[in-house]
């Protein structure tokens, strides 16, 4: 049907409108979100120089063992802390918040109360 867009396509156009504003630099990074419908990816990205600084997802071997029987925002609570603690092991504080188009709600607001929680600050 003429006129109908996709959620993937709205959500992306919502990404670039946010991207055009935020921008991560080596003082203070970009904190990025991915949210799929099994998992959750996290990276702090220095814009800059284009090099993603550390990541985390429900993928990693840390993670991948503590989330059998969990509901989704409890995953994403450990993949928040995971990528918090990866951060401050290399000398990042301060980050810049990326949600990625998706709503501040669910399992993003959980990633991000958790990485807030372990010592980052945005």
């Amino acid at each position: 049907m003429p006129g109908v867009k996709s959620a993937r396509a709205a959500r992306q156009r919502r990404h670039m409108r946010v991207r055009k504003k935020i921008r991560g630099t080596a003082e203070r990074p970009r904190l990025s979100v991915f949210r799929s419908l099994n998992h959750i990816y996290a990276q702090v990205v220095d814009d800059n120089l284009g090099h993603t600084v550390v990541s985390a997802s429900a993928l990693d071997r840390e993670v991948r063992s503590e989330v059998e029987g969990k509901r989704k925002a409890e995953t994403a609570q450990l993949v928040g802390k995971l990528v918090a603690e990866r951060a401050v092991e290399k000398g990042i504080t301060k980050v810049v918040f990326d949600r990625g188009g998706f709503k501040y709600h669910g399992r993003v607001k959980a990633l991000a109360e958790a990485v807030r929680k372990a010592g980052l600050v945005f």
